[in-house]
């Protein structure tokens, strides 16, 4: 089979290296992949946007499956033109993937079908933003209604904070257009918890939970980034607690869509609060979750392509989802200075074990040499029978990764550790 993966960062690594392990997959290619990806998969410089592009480098190039990873293209529509030329995807619709697209919808859509999450006001004026954020619990949670590269949300402890997040995105749309609306919502306390799952759109099969990491610095430090590492499985995520949001939470979300006419397959992300009053919902994605991914499907013990098929046809139900009890980490190593400015072009060097454990993001191959170009470079993840040795393993092997002026938290699963004691 010829496989199709489109998207460039540590998440589509992550999911090129399991889709390798099925004997029938010959071709895999990357639109656009990266300079570590180039090792697992042959990369072609078609961006992840650039859907009329991508449909038509797949029908010339035989495409059995496609597997549509980032949110940008979810949402622009690439699995409907894909589709549209006879080529079976893995992903949802336009018309599902708005469940990330927009946070507007996503909250309306709970609010309507009783789905828990946090109370919130909608608003696309922003001087009615500023005179409700006068009286307004404090702190609270402003949220850009689009796609932001996950930099969207911004937690404000005081008001004087609330209305500068405001004016950012409503007046100076640090976002673009994702600010022309906004969401102000209740700040909620307790665990945070990751779940990635399959769906067909009938049934939902959770992976293994996942605790990601989001401040730059130690401590849960600094400014909000995409992930600066994770760890699986969450110890907070207990059986309890997953009966129950399988009965409060993914359940009804399926069924929410599918009586909105949004039918979702593919993976839908559930970000969830542990809060005192129970599982909430804090965000759906439509995709995949980065770094999630790189700790998850490293635990899958079932074939990733037979699984993301079943969700294609139909036949999740009868598909077997099985993951290792093992515990996973994954350690993030940045460019210095990320999630704001910072230099790129340096050489990555890498021992041979850390190759094999590493998932690469930002870095493009120059004659030859893997140089940094992006913020987060690479993901080391190691899995061990215990959550310490896992977090162990993930630091010693990433201590075989270097280049210039990189960066990593020196934390990663500490949190979870204390859970567990």
């Amino acid at each position: 089979m010829n496989i199709l993966v489109v998207g460039g960062g540590g998440r589509e690594h992550a999911i090129i290296r399991s889709l390798k392990k099925n004997p029938t997959v010959e071709t895999i290619y990357a639109l656009p992949g990266n300079g570590g990806i180039a090792a697992d998969a042959v990369c072609v410089p078609i961006g992840a946007k650039e859907i009329p592009q991508i449909v038509a480098f797949a029908k010339e190039n035989h495409i059995d499956y496609a597997v549509v990873a980032p949110d940008d293209p979810l949402v622009l529509g690439a699995v409907d033109a894909l589709e549209a030329e006879g080529i079976p995807c893995f992903g949802p619709r336009a018309n599902a993937a708005i469940i990330e697209g927009s946070k507007v919808f996503s909250k309306d859509l709970m609010k309507k079908y009783g789905i828990p999450t946090a109370q919130y006001e909608v608003f696309d004026n922003m001087e009615a933003a500023l005179t409700y954020l006068d009286t307004a619990p404090i702190p609270t949670v402003i949220k850009a209604d689009g796609l932001a590269l996950g930099k969207g949300v911004i937690i404000a402890n005081t008001r004087e904070e609330a209305k500068d997040a405001v004016r950012s995105m409503m007046a100076d749309r640090v976002f673009g257009s994702s600010g022309d609306h906004i969401v102000i919502e209740e700040f909620l306390t307790g665990p945070e918890v990751s779940v990635l799952s399959f769906t067909d759109g009938k049934c939902v099969k959770p992976m293994v939970s996942s605790m990601d990491h989001k401040r730059a610095r130690d401590n849960d430090t600094g400014l909000n980034t995409g992930g600066m590492g994770t760890v699986a499985p969450n110890p907070y995520y207990t059986p309890e607690i997953a009966e129950r949001c399988m009965k409060e939470i993914f359940l009804p979300t399926i069924a929410a869509m599918n009586a909105e006419g949004r039918t979702f397959k593919g993976c839908l992300y559930f970000g969830l609060m542990l809060t005192p009053n129970g599982p909430k919902v804090i965000e759906y994605n439509c995709r995949f979750g980065d770094p999630e991914t790189q700790v998850v499907l490293p635990l899958l013990e079932s074939d990733l392509l037979t699984v993301m098929q079943a969700t294609t046809n139909g036949t999740l139900e009868e598909t077997e989802v099985r993951f290792s009890d093992k515990h996973a980490c994954c350690v993030i190593l940045a460019s210095d200075g990320y999630p704001t400015a910072y230099k790129k072009g340096f050489p990555i060097t890498m021992t041979r074990e850390a190759k094999e454990h590493t998932f690469v993001a930002g870095a493009k191959l120059e004659n030859g040499t893997l140089v940094t170009s992006g913020g987060r470079v690479t993901g080391t993840t190691a899995i061990g029978n215990t959550l310490e040795e896992a977090i162990a393993e993930a630091y010693r092997i990433c201590d075989g990764v270097s280049f210039e002026n990189s960066y990593r938290r020196s934390d990663i699963g500490q949190r979870a550790l204390q859970a567990l004691k």
